[in-house]
């Protein structure tokens, strides 16, 4: 069953596939955004990064997860809610650092 979000959005999906290559890419050349971080904080970001960067790309590949929950957590707009969340850590750690 392909989602009905990726169809009324194909530009959305193209867009955070495009930003979740552009903060992969941040994160191998600036691996001190995260790794300063003390380990209590730092554990939690990695995580959000994994969902956020990993429903990017599985949406823009069309994959789709077989479990509801899973599923509701990988498209938008859950999805796009971590991938902003975790823009918005980066940029301000980048600010901060």
């Amino acid at each position: 069953m392909e989602t009905n979000t990726r169809r009324r959005l194909p530009g959305v999906t193209l867009g955070a596939m495009l930003l979740a290559a552009a903060l992969a890419l941040w994160l191998l050349w600036q691996p001190a955004l995260i790794s300063t971080l003390p380990m209590g904080v730092r554990l939690p970001l990695i995580g959000l990064g994994v969902w956020a960067l990993g429903a990017a790309f599985m949406a823009a590949m069309g994959l789709e997860a077989r479990r509801p929950w899973l599923r509701r957590m990988t498209t938008p707009p859950w999805s796009l809610a971590a991938l902003g969340a975790f823009t918005l850590v980066l940029l301000v750690r980048a600010v901060i650092a």
